[in-house]
């Protein structure tokens, strides 16, 4: 079993925006973040993640926990295995209550890496291209640059430090052939790019052949450490310099992020051999920066650079395209010293939304009616992606585009309320009745646990008209219960602080409380006279206390 004490330890090093945020987009929201639910199928976000209590909620199924539980609910582990995970994302040991898995933690990636880099140096041909690229000695160094050799070495180094086949297996540095029941390295005579986790930790590798293979780059296999959509080549070195920029360059290959960081461009990433896709985008959610894409001119970037700007336009991001034609690259002219021009390039990068349409428009033969009415057609989707008033903006930039045509901008026509359009939809309530007041007294509960015998002393759930089952939750300390989570992530129900302010309500609430309990005395016809009397007496006599502020 995982000792308790290292359990919270890990818990106390977990931040619930950081997780919750590495798996789905969210966006900030008053106090909150908010998200569509990743359980449930919805369009309106009603899915909030609370920083202050730590806790998810979703207003719509009841989902709802900490940290852990997301992880255990979205990745469908149990709960040592969800820890496991965590302290694996978050490089911290766990300790065990029964010595045989303390054990320390397999390095065999950091291991390969180290060894890497202490083979590259040796290798005259491998060190003769990265010179020849312009990459500097301390780049190499900053970097992790290694060298791979031939499959038999590395095989015999993982042996040769003990570490186990199947191990080397399952976080994808050695492959294994079924049919010819045989191992080999992932890794044959390439230079090597370690891959970071965005906190530092080597999760794969990158690797570029010197010696002529078919495949001139291949990345690592999708291993529970690697999601390629969901990593950035150098994220972790350039996460600084993009928060005090606020301004992620986002390239296609390793060696444009080096030469960037090379000439100061220290806020250069790269995406790893696949487009960008949705799951990147919580990652590039962070410090909110304006986001460049610097790609290649030809058919292929071009492409790419179009679905990425489609998607972090649709998605509300702000930045531009950057695209590099001649033949050119980041890394070729960062080598020929073309700083400034590289610098101007990225401050005028073409506004998203301008560059897809633009795209849009060039694939077309707009001298053919057909393809002239296609091409607004798929103009029109695409403005209808994004939000009403960037809708109206964009359809008279592409009505002038067309206009020149013979096609009147009165033709564009969107229905308002594009997917961005209710970016904070009310959240769903599920109790016909909201009180408030009893709302506000139950997160005193929750918030303030030593008022509750003072509470106590004057009042029982049986008081409470609306809420009276959360009560008794909040009483018995069950802070789980998604009735309960859904008011601690609600920004608008507040907790009373102080004992004063507590009193005052308490006054006020069973004032009127008393007031209703003698009005129903008083039309009762089930009870004799004598007993309708006692209580006429007892509740006359409460309110006058409770009007002279003694509370009873």
């Amino acid at each position: 079993m995982i000792a308790q004490n290292s359990i919270e330890a890990l818990k106390a090093r977990l931040d619930i925006v950081d997780v919750v945020g590495s798996y789905i987009e969210l966006k900030k929201v008053g106090g909150n973040f908010k998200a569509p639910c990743p359980f449930h199928d919805e369009k309106s976000p009603s899915f909030v993640v609370s920083p202050q209590k730590q806790i998810y909620h979703c207003f719509g199924c009841g989902a709802g926990g900490d940290a852990v539980k997301f992880v255990m609910e979205y990745e469908k582990l149990n709960y040592p295995e969800a820890l496991e995970k965590l302290a694996q994302n978050y490089n911290f040991t766990l300790t065990y209550t029964d010595n045989k898995h303390n054990k320390p933690r397999t390095k065999v990636i950091e291991k390969l890496n180290e060894w890497y880099q202490s083979l590259l140096s040796r290798n005259e041909v491998a060190m003769q291209y990265l010179r020849e690229r312009g990459i500097y000695e301390n780049s190499i160094e900053k970097f992790g640059i290694g060298y791979a050799p031939a499959s038999h070495e590395t095989l015999s180094f993982i042996k040769r430090e003990q570490f186990p086949l199947k191990e080397a297996i399952d976080v994808g540095v050695v492959g294994f052939e079924p049919s010819r029941n045989q191992t080999y390295a992932r890794f044959i005579e390439r230079i090597t790019f370690p891959i970071y986790s965005a906190n530092g930790t080597v999760v794969g590798f990158g690797g570029r052949t010197i010696t002529g293979h078919q495949a001139k780059y291949v990345n690592s296999p999708e291993t529970p450490l690697f999601n390629k959509s969901r990593l950035l080549y150098a994220y972790n070195l350039a996460k600084q310099s993009l928060y005090k920029k606020q301004e992620i360059i986002i390239t296609e290959g390793y060696l444009d992020v080096i030469m960037l960081h090379q000439a100061g461009f220290d806020n250069a990433v790269a995406t790893l051999g696949t487009a960008l896709t949705q799951e990147h985008l919580p990652l590039l959610r962070k410090g909110t920066p304006r986001v460049v894409m610097a790609y290649d001119g030809d058919k292929a970037g071009r492409a790419a650079a179009l679905k990425a700007s489609k998607l972090l336009s649709a998605s509300g991001f702000n930045g531009g395209v950057v695209v590099f034609d001649g033949g050119l690259d980041p890394a070729d002219m960062v080598k020929e010293g073309r700083i400034e021009e590289l610098s101007t390039m990225f401050r005028g990068a073409k506004p998203f939304i301008e560059f897809v349409l633009d795209e849009i428009l060039s694939l077309y033969n707009l001298r053919d009616p057909k393809e002239k009415e296609s091409c607004m057609a798929e103009g029109v989707a695409y403005l209808k992606m994004l939000s009403p008033i960037l809708q109206e903006e964009y359809r008279t930039y592409l009505a002038s585009r067309l206009g020149g045509l013979g096609v009147s901008p009165s033709l564009i026509r969107l229905n308002s309320g594009g997917q961005n359009s209710m970016q904070n939809p009310p959240l769903m309530q599920k109790n016909a009745h909201r009180d408030m007041w009893e709302l506000s007294l139950i997160k005193t509960v929750l918030e303030h646990p030593e008022f509750i015998d003072h509470i106590l002393d004057v009042i029982d759930p049986s008081l409470l008209q609306f809420h009276a089952r959360e009560f008794s939750l909040a009483l018995a300390g069950k802070t789980d219960a998604p009735q309960l989570m859904e008011m601690l992530v609600d920004e608008g129900i507040k907790a009373l602080k102080d004992v004063d302010a507590l009193n005052s309500e308490l006054i006020t609430f069973l004032t009127k409380y008393y007031e209703r309990e003698l009005k129903k005395v008083n039309f009762a016809t089930n009870i004799s006279f004598e007993e309708k009397a006692f209580y006429i007496r007892k509740y006359r006599d409460k309110i006058s206390k409770l009007k002279r502020g003694e509370l009873i």
